[in-house]
C-alpha cells in the first residue's frame, strides 16, 4: 500500500463529490461520478439505481464476505453557511463542503482502501458499496441492494465516529399519535378540548422509563417532536395529533417497544415502520478485537445509519465527528482522512474471520 497515493487520490475524489450535489433521492450525478471513477481504477462495477458496488478479485464462495459501505447522499444545506456548500474550500488543513464529513470522507477512504486490498491476497471476499438514500432511510438505498449481493458475514459502515468503533447503534420508531375530544364554541363551556386531553399523554411520553437499559446504548428515549390541533381560534379542537421520535436499544424489538407504549399511554398509536432496528456486535468479534488492540475505544451510538437495515454483524467507524454532520460550514480535517486510510488498511489486511 502506498498511503500517500491513496491519501491524495481520496482528497481529489472528495473534492469532486462536494462539487456534485447529491441530495437524498437525487444522487444520480454522484453515482455517475463514482461509477466512472471506479471503472477507471480497473474495477468491475455493478449498479442498481444510484447504488454502485465492486467485488474484489479472487471471489470464492467458501470464504466469508466483508462489506465496506458508506453513502453518497447528503441532507439539504442548512441556513447559516458562510461558504459555498457545493465548493470544496480548503482552509487550515480542512476541507469545507456539504457531505465532506457526512459521509464523503468515509466513502473515499473506504473506496481507496478497497482498491489497495483488491491487489492483495486475503482469506475473505471483499465488497465495496456506495449506497444512496441513507439520510432518508429510503427503499431505493442499501435495502434494495443487499438481496443482489452474496451472503455477507460482516459489514464496516463508514460514518463519522472519530475513528472510534461504534459496536452498538440505537434503532428508530416514529409514532403518529392521536387524542380525540369533542368540538364546541370556545366562548361557551362546551366540548372536550383535545389539546387539554393530550397534555397528560404527552407528559407520559416525557416521563415514562423503560425498565431495561443497555450497557452501551442506555435507555430507550422518547421525544414528542411535532404537534397539530385546531382549525381556528374560536373552535374547541376535537383532535390533537402529535409525533413521537423513539430511539430503541437492543433490549427490546421495535414491536415490543410499541406494544409497551400502547399499553401505557391513553391515545391512538400508529408506528410508521418497524424496520429500523437497534444493532450491536459482540466485543469478541475478530474485527472488534482488532480495533481494541489498536487502541480504539468501543462505544454505543445514539444516531441511526444503514446498520439498522443489515441482518448481519456490523461495526460503524469512520473519520470525522458526528457533531459536524448536518451543520453549516461542515468540514473534514485532511489528517482525519489520512488516519482513516491507515487504520482501515491495518484493520482488514491479514484479517481472519
Amino acid at each position: 500500500m502506498d498511503p500517500d497515493s491513496l491519501y491524495y487520490d481520496s482528497i481529489d475524489l472528495l473534492k469532486k463529490l462536494i462539487e456534485t450535489p447529491s441530495l437524498s433521492r437525487d444522487e444520480a450525478a454522484a453515482a455517475d461520478l463514482l461509477e466512472q471513477y471506479m471503472k477507471a481504477q480497473g474495477l468491475i462495477v455493478f449498479r442498481s439505481g444510484n447504488n454502485c458496488w465492486a467485488v474484489a478479485s479472487g471471489f470464492k464462495n467458501e470464504r466469508p464476505t466483508i462489506l465496506l459501505n458508506s453513502h453518497i447522499d447528503t441532507v439539504k444545506p442548512v441556513s447559516g453557511w458562510n461558504k459555498d456548500p457545493f465548493f470544496p474550500t480548503e482552509e487550515d488543513e480542512k476541507i469545507y463542503g456539504l457531505g465532506s464529513n457526512d459521509a464523503g470522507a468515509c466513502l473515499v477512504s473506504l473506496l481507496h482502501v478497497f482498491i489497495a486490498l483488491n491487489s492483495t491476497e486475503q482469506s475473505y471476499n471483499l465488497i465495496f458499496l456506495a449506497s444512496c438514500e441513507e439520510e432518508v432511510s429510503g427503499p431505493g438505498g442499501i435495502e434494495s441492494v443487499l438481496p443482489l449481493l452474496p451472503p455477507i458475514s460482516f459489514g464496516l459502515i463508514g460514518e463519522p465516529t472519530n475513528m472510534q468503533p461504534a459496536i452498538a447503534e440505537k434503532g428508530l420508531v416514529v409514532l403518529d399519535c392521536v387524542v380525540h375530544g369533542k368540538s364546541g364554541h370556545a366562548a361557551r363551556d362546551e366540548g372536550e378540548n383535545a389539546i387539554y386531553k393530550a397534555l397528560p399523554v404527552i407528559d407520559w411520553f416525557k416521563n415514562y422509563r423503560f425498565p431495561n437499559e443497555s450497557p452501551w446504548l442506555g435507555k430507550v428515549k422518547m421525544s414528542v417532536t411535532m404537534i397539530e390541533a385546531g382549525t381556528q381560534h374560536n373552535v374547541v379542537p376535537d383532535c390533537c395529533k402529535f409525533t413521537v421520535d423513539v430511539r430503541t436499544n437492543e433490549c427490546y424489538s421495535n414491536p415490543e417497544v410499541v406494544e409497551i407504549i400502547r399499553n401505557g399511554c391513553n391515545c391512538e398509536v400508529k408506528a410508521r415502520s418497524f424496520r429500523l432496528n437497534s444493532s450491536s456486535v459482540a466485543l469478541d468479534h475478530p474485527v472488534v478485537k482488532r480495533t481494541i488492540m489498536s487502541g480504539k475505544e468501543p462505544f454505543g451510538s445514539p444516531t441511526l445509519s444503514d446498520q439498522a437495515l443489515m441482518p448481519f454483524p456490523t461495526l460503524k467507524m469512520g473519520p470525522g465527528l458526528s457533531a459536524r454532520s448536518h451543520t453549516a460550514d461542515e468540514f473534514i480535517e485532511k489528517s482525519e482522512i489520512r488516519e482513516a486510510i491507515e487504520v482501515y488498511f491495518k484493520l482488514f489486511n491479514g484479517l481472519n474471520l
